[in-house]
């Protein structure tokens, strides 16, 4: 079986996922790349789909965060004239909106951008997991640390020589007074 050839390549999707409001999003310019459509088009139809778009589906961002987003992404810049907000599209919101193009070219790409999300969330697993791993680290190297001390201190304590006790002088005392 020979290997499938994707219309637009993983690694491309993965690079524009993106990460908003805590969600893995994936902006309408983009996704309206993918697919093949308009920008324009896309949002007809999703506005003429609302009820398949709950807030889990996708969300229109801000205008603070389209400016955020526009001086992070210098692929979007052209967004920053653009009257206006873009639509952010989660992993389900992305697959709805192929549904509602209704075209070959948006279910087969909507394949690829399961695959990335998927891929991405692995990678996100991944990393939680070597986080814990470096924390774990971190603990029992500062037990170490409190123990390195603790000897260092007892060490010390073995080299400062004792303090000389004065001796007393023989012969009389003299009061000077």
């Amino acid at each position: 079986m020979p290997a499938e050839k994707a219309i637009v390549p993983t690694g491309k999707i993965e690079n524009r996922i993106l990460m908003i409001r805590g969600e893995k999003v994936i902006i309408d310019a983009d996704l309206a790349e993918f697919y093949g459509v308009p920008t324009k088009r896309l949002n007809e139809q999703v506005k003429r789909n609302k009820a398949r778009f709950p807030e889990d589906f996708m969300f229109q961002l801000t205008p603070e965060e389209k400016l955020d987003l526009v001086a992070k992404c210098g692929h979007l810049a052209r967004l920053k004239y653009s009257k206006t907000e873009p639509f952010a599209f989660t992993e389900h919101g992305a697959i709805m909106a192929a549904s509602v193009l209704n075209s070959s070219r948006a279910t087969e790409t909507s394949i690829y951008i399961v695959r990335a999300f998927v891929k991405l969330r692995g990678m996100i697993a991944e990393h939680k997991e070597l986080a814990r791993k470096i924390a774990r680290i971190e603990r029992h190297l500062a037990e170490h640390d409190e123990q390195i001390l603790a000897l260092i201190s007892a060490i010390k304590e073995f080299i400062q020589p004792e303090p000389v006790p004065q001796k007393r002088r023989i012969g009389f005392k003299v009061d000077e007074g």
